[in-house]
């Protein structure tokens, strides 16, 4: 039997008790693992062990898939009409937005963002992401063809089996909403394994499942490895499409696993280094503030995050001048405490990782303006860091850092910055500020991005999609096109009249 976890907070920010199980979630029960094992989950402002959970592998990943496919072919899929999933995922999220607090207390202890922002952004965009799927549930349709008076042909939107979905830690219940919801909505039963680093609200998340009235089986939570859980996810046979969000590294391994097991289809939400252009006529004040955002936003542990900051040199001096001031005032400190914006990187690995690069940057003669050193001797804190004389070639300016990290360079002329702004493996997102409305739309149509915002950063729209060309990633999350992820397209011919 699985044991629990109670956790007691008294902060500013939040005040009450949660008390999750540490097992993993198959066929609708909290089970312990089949080889044993636990992880520890650490607090990364303080760098100490919160609690140890449940640790899968893939004999638990293979117990998971068995569940899901025999819920899927008795109770789930097309057993169950679209509007009834509907429902059941209308309830899920009012339970959510019942443990809404309770939600954003777990992922800033685990993950160290800021509770307000753990609250108003992630959370409740999960259950706003978890309603708008809902409302798609009963609209998978497909098209009758027009071919002939003695044929009927038409095509059927069919899920596609059991998927498994591997999600990240900077916004983990976001994620998990974003990966779950159009997958329940199209009727696929799901494998789904949370990051190690943040699996506390996805154990919560999984009280709610039996009580919003899902079958067992429906919807089943692995906690474990990515080398091990992760990787029996990707190649599992009766796991018939794998979708992840995370480093391209690791985007390449599961592609690899999925072509050598069944060929599996796979959708990847990876990395980005995003421009973001700032012209010489954009309102500077705005440009500013806008810029702030895109980077330091989420301890700039955020696959968009406008980490190359072109700005045009007839405002560059003015731009950096406020920029850096702003940067200087962020509040970096306790999540719990209302008025902080930015709080630890997620974990001693990703603090080393990004230190790492600050030093790769000095190294390389790029100048830190602001900024580039830890904050205090406990947890995981990192001053919010500006580089400046920065070129083409560096790692910090090629390279996800994956941190509150920004690199502010100077160009001249329009092609200039677009041929700088194109010259990377990513392509996620992209920034233009300017208020001449047809150089934002020619340069943004130029742009090798799968999100382009113009006068703005970093402001994703649940019926909008979200993806990246080039290897920032492979298909899109979020509005009507997420769901073409989880459906097999069949055409049906009907003979209504041919004889032969």
């Amino acid at each position: 039997m699985p044991s629990t976890f109670t956790k007691t907070f008294d902060t500013p920010a939040y005040k009450g008790t949660v008390t999750i199980p540490l097992g993993l979630y198959i066929n609708g029960e909290f089970v312990d693992p089949i080889e044993g094992g636990t992880i520890d989950v650490f607090n990364p402002a303080t760098g100490k062990v919160i609690t140890s959970i449940a640790a899968g592998t893939g004999a638990d990943i293979d117990i998971a898939a068995k569940a899901a496919k025999k819920a899927y072919k008795t109770s789930w899929g097309l057993k169950v009409p679209g509007a009834q999933r509907g429902k059941l995922m209308l309830k899920l999220a009012v339970l959510m937005e019942e443990h809404i607090a309770e939600f954003a207390a777990l992922d800033a202890l685990a993950n160290g963002k800021a509770y307000n922002a753990a609250y108003s952004q992630d959370n409740k965009g999960a259950i706003a992401v978890m309603q708008y799927y809902a409302g798609w549930a009963d609209k998978i349709n497909g098209k009758t063809i027009e071919t002939n008076e003695k044929k009927l042909a038409y095509t059927r939107h069919e899920p596609i089996g059991v998927v498994g979905q591997i999600i990240p830690w900077n916004v983990p219940m976001f994620s998990l909403s974003l990966k779950i919801a159009p997958a329940l909505a199209t009727g696929n039963a799901i494998v789904l394994k949370p990051s190690e680093l943040t699996p506390l609200s996805a154990l919560l998340f999984c009280t709610l499942i039996k009580e919003a009235g899902f079958p067992p089986g429906v919807i089943n939570i692995v906690n474990g490895y990515g080398p091990t859980a992760g990787q029996a996810i990707s190649e599992h046979p009766l796991i018939e499409k794998v979708a992840f969000t995370g480093s391209t590294l690791t985007g390449r391994k599961i592609m690899e696993a999925a072509a050598k097991s069944n060929l599996k289809p796979v959708t990847l939400e990876l990395g980005g280094k995003s421009p973001n252009i700032i012209f010489d006529d954009a309102d500077l004040e705005q440009a500013v503030k806008w810029a702030i955002h895109g980077i330091y936003v989420n301890h700039g542990q955020n696959c968009s995050a406008g980490s190359r900051i072109f700005v045009q040199e007839a405002i560059y001096d003015k731009f950096l001048d406020q920029f850096t001031e702003q940067a200087r005032a962020i509040k970096v400190g306790d999540p719990f405490s209302p008025d902080t914006y930015q709080g630890p990187q997620v974990s001693k690995t990703q603090f080393e990782r990004i230190m790492g690069y600050i030093t790769s940057g000095k190294n390389d003669g790029a100048t830190v303006h602001l900024g580039g050193k830890q904050i205090g001797q406990e947890g995981y804190f990192i001053e919010p860091t500006i580089f400046t004389e920065c070129q083409p070639d560096m790692k910090i300016v090629r390279e996800e850092i994956f941190g509150p990290v920004a690199c502010v360079m100077k160009f001249k002329t329009e092609d200039e910055v677009v041929e700088q702004a194109n010259d990377t493996s990513y392509g996620l997102a992209a920034s233009v500020f300017t208020k001449d409305i047809d150089k934002a739309i020619r340069v943004t149509h130029a742009l090798e991005a799968g999100t382009a915002w113009i006068n703005c950063t970093n402001q994703a729209e649940i019926s909008m999609p979200f993806g990246g060309f080039k290897q920032s990633g492979i298909g899109r999350d979020l509005s009507e096109y997420a769901l073409e992820n989880y459906t097999n397209v069949k055409a049906v011919h009907v003979n209504i009249g041919i004889r032969l």
